[in-house]
């Protein structure tokens, strides 16, 4: 039997996940391989080393993966870290960047048809990432698939490799610093942003309010330590509704962020083009920033537009 959960233990327990492990360090040494290729920072090879596949290990070959099979609210820890954490630190690092910028002239050709195939444009939009991570945290928890993660290793390294991938197209496709099929406005992100934490806060009440899950495998694990199964599942359920919404702080920083550039950039191109209709009409551009005389008369007899209106 699993020693009981204490801060030594946690810190001294490990779960061997070779296959999760392998995955996780080829994932590593290929984003490497490729990002002396490409134009990605440092500092985002770094997030996505540390923040990325740092956290995708330690979800699944320290303490956390050890007792996920044990304690209800550690493998609602385990969720939140391979959903929403690990993704998001990977896809900061713009994987999908590096990628093409590794490939040769004709893959990266290949690569930007592919991105721009019906197929792609379809998976990557807004109502299906966010849909998918919505739902997939729900149908884990409320239907048989959380008992037979509990009871078949396969079917739990399966299930582990898959929260990272919807993860990681959720972020892709949300922050878009990577080429996606179609770039969206972010003030859509923050929009969706709002109605995601609302999906994410009833489910916590679900499980909270609701029946014990998987109550017969607990049962039988007879641990004898640790808090009762109702507590557990209570726990779990505060994990997920609580420690979700602070895990998603960041990104919404993010988001905002984004925004901001977005909105520059915008602004800019705005500019231009008031500056080129300027010069095509006739008129010199002015420098705002230049100092000079406070013109006389009215405010808008300085306007051509409203002085031959007004008659003045």
């Amino acid at each position: 039997m699993i020693r009981p959960l204490t801060v030594e233990t946690a810190l001294t327990t490990g779960h061997l996940d070779l296959v999760t492990t392998a995955v996780s360090v080829a994932t590593l040494g290929a984003y490497w391989w490729g990002w002396r290729r490409s134009q990605v920072t440092l500092g985002r090879g770094v997030v996505f080393s540390l923040l990325g596949v740092g956290v995708w290990i330690v979800a699944t070959a320290s303490s956390v993966g050890a007792y996920a099979d044990t304690l209800f609210w550690v493998r609602a820890l385990q969720v939140v870290l391979l959903l929403l954490v690990a993704p998001f630190g990977l896809a900061l690092g713009m994987p999908l960047t590096v990628l093409r910028d590794a490939c040769a002239p004709a893959g990266r050709a290949r690569f930007d048809r592919a991105l721009g195939s019906r197929a792609a444009r379809a998976l990557t939009h807004p109502a299906v990432t966010s849909g998918v991570i919505l739902v997939t945290p729900w149908l884990f928890y409320l239907t048989p698939w959380y008992t037979a993660v509990l009871r078949g290793d396969a079917l739990d390294v399966a299930t582990r490799l898959l929260f990272v991938l919807v993860g990681l197209g959720y972020f892709v496709t949300r922050l878009q610093l990577d080429p996606v099929p179609h770039r969206r406005p972010q003030s859509l992100s923050l929009l969706i942003t709002l109605v995601e934490t609302i999906g994410d806060g009833l489910l916590g009440v679900v499980l909270w309010q609701g029946p014990d899950i998987a109550h017969a495998y607990y049962a039988a694990l007879d641990r004898g330590w640790g808090p009762s199964p109702r507590t557990d599942q209570i726990i779990g359920a505060g994990v997920l509704w609580i420690l979700g919404d602070v895990v998603g702080l960041p990104f919404l920083l993010a988001l905002f962020g984004r925004f901001r550039a977005e909105q520059e950039s915008v602004a800019v191109e705005v500019d231009a083009a008031l500056d080129a209709a300027d010069r095509d009409a006739g008129v010199e551009p002015t420098d705002s920033a230049a100092p000079g005389p406070a013109p006389a008369g009215l405010w808008w007899e300085a306007d051509p537009e409203l002085r031959r209106r007004f008659g003045r």
